[in-house]
Order: C-alpha cells, then structure tokens, then sequence
C-alpha cells in the first residue's frame, strides 16, 4: 500500500532539509527519503565557517542541526533509495527499495557527486586534506603548499581563490593545455602563486591522519615523483544524482534538472533545487536558499491544485 503525504523530498543535503523545514512548518504532511547520509557532501566537510550566522561548525554537525529543526516542526525522515517516479491521477508515486509512496508534490533535492580521481588514499583522506571546495576549504591551509587538480572553469575559478589563502598552488592537469575559459586562464597565469605541471595524473594520495604529498606520473615521459603538499583540491568535473528522471523532466546535457526561478520543473508538482538543478552555485547557503523556494511554491501548488473542500 502507498504511503500518503502531501510532500516528498528526495535527498538529504542542504536543500532537503532547508525544504523540509519549509514544508513542515507550512503544515504539510512532509516525508524526506534520504539513500546514505544526512548532509550530503556538506557532511564530508571538516568545518563549515561560511553558512550566515554560523561561525565554524563541522558539516556533520551542521547537517544534524538542521535536521533536528526539521523534524522538531513534524518532518519525517526514512532512510530508503528512490527507484524512480510517476505521474499517476494527479498524484506522484514515488518508488523505493521499501515500498511506494504517494505525494501532491515531489522536491528534487538529491544532489550531485564530484567526478572522483579513483586513486588510493583519496577516499581515506577526504575531509582530512583532500577537498572538493577549495571555496570552502582552501582558508584552512593558510601560508601552505596545495594541489588543484583539473582544467576547467571550476579548476581555475578555484585554484584562483585558493591563491588567496595558500604559499602556492600547483596545478596538475592531464594535458598541455587548459580547457578553461580565456579569462579564468589569464587569471591564473598571470597569478604567481600558480605552478602549472602539465601533462601529469594523480597516482596516489599519501598520507596518515592529513594528506602530506601525491604521487605524481608524467603521461609523456611515465616518470614518476612525489610531491608534498597540504591539502588536494579535486575538480574534474560533477555528476548529478538525476538518472531515474531521466525522460520524465527536461534537463541540460550534464543531467541538471532545468527549473524556473520558482524551482519548478516541466511536470506538474514536481520541483528541483540545489546541486541537482541547473546553474546552481553547489554553495550550502545557495541550496538550502533552492530549498526553501522550492517547498514555499510547493506549498502553492498544493494551496492552488487541492483545495479544502
């Protein structure tokens, strides 16, 4: 039997608990599905020092807090996996690995996950040097020696604000030329803190409790060296956690939800916002901001398409 509510939020991050608290304290009958852990990616994040009102708080922490709020206002959290959705007599059914449940409205908030580099010591070491927000990260390596690895905008944009903070940042690429836009190349070019090593991948991560250098391999010449450094920034590229709409909302090519600035998607009831949808920031502030956009129209929705009789 379909579980009943008037609102489902799929995902935990900072958006679903931003929509949740929204929602819930709108008086709808609100149910977050959450596969893994509350938080999202903000939960890998040793501290969180930029959220307003908020000095420095671990993102575990803060995910937590939110989710205390919440839930202290009537959100219900389940710990499932959404399969997918669909449309069914003017209601969504959302599908689960425990079962169905049945909403006026649907908020997408399920995020998206870095492009990881796949090598030893990066798992172990995230949150302890190996980072994938130089923006909210790179103050905590102040006067020291760090990694930007990619050659996009992302690598680039971040590398230069991490320049801010740290004695020099060396960024590795793959190749011997930079797919960066123009701007963001002369930037970082003309920014003497950048050593650029080109033409060489990450083999490996290393160090105990904090990263302490990456092994290194030319692509050229296959010579191997290792290189100390405090902290590995990662940016080649994001994934949005969107397969299982694929078809059923528009997207852009990268798989980001298209939304209006209401964080209405293309079908009727369904919303999106946070990393999931297109252009966002992929900031904490930005997402849980998405997320309470996203349950005030919901709540809209709801008030204009089932009204009290």
């Amino acid at each position: 039997m379909d579980k009943d509510y008037d609102i489902v939020i799929v995902g935990g991050g900072p958006a679903g608990l931003a929509a949740g608290l929204y929602a819930a304290r709108a008086r709808r009958r609100t149910v977050l599905l959450e596969k893994g852990v509350i938080g999202g990616q903000i939960s890998l994040t040793e501290c969180v020092e930029n959220y307003p009102a908020v000095d420095a708080m671990a993102g575990f922490d803060l995910a937590q807090t939110m989710l205390r709020q919440a839930e202290s206002h009537g959100l219900e959290t389940h710990y499932q996996d959404v399969l997918g959705l669909e449309r069914l007599d003017g209601l969504w059914r959302v599908r689960t690995n425990d079962g169905d449940y049945r909403a006026k409205a649907v908020i997408i908030t399920s995020g998206a996950d870095h492009n990881r580099l796949g090598v030893p010591g990066e798992e172990r070491l995230t949150g302890r040097g190996v980072s994938y927000c130089a923006t909210c990260d790179a103050p905590f390596f102040a006067g020291q020696e760090v990694a930007v690895v990619g050659g996009g905008d992302a690598a680039l944009d971040e590398g230069v604000f991490a320049a801010r903070h740290v004695a020099k940042v060396y960024l590795i690429h793959r190749r011997d030329e930079l797919r960066a836009s123009r701007i963001l190349q002369e930037r970082a070019f003309a920014n003497p803190k950048f050593d650029f090593v080109w033409n060489t991948v990450v083999t490996e991560i290393l160090g105990e409790e904090q990263v302490t250098s990456v092994r290194l391999r030319n692509l050229v010449s296959g010579e191997e060296r290792v290189l100390p450094v405090a902290g590995v920034f990662v940016f080649i590229g994001h994934h949005p956690n969107t397969d299982y709409l694929r078809g059923l909302v528009s997207m852009d090519g990268g798989g980001h939800i298209v939304v209006s600035e209401w964080m209405e998607t293309d079908a009727p009831g369904l919303f999106a916002a946070g990393d999931a949808r297109q252009n966002s920031a992929r900031q904490v502030v930005t997402a849980a901001g998405d997320g309470a956009t996203a349950a005030i129209a919901a709540d809209r929705y709801i008030s204009d398409h089932f009204p009290v009789e």
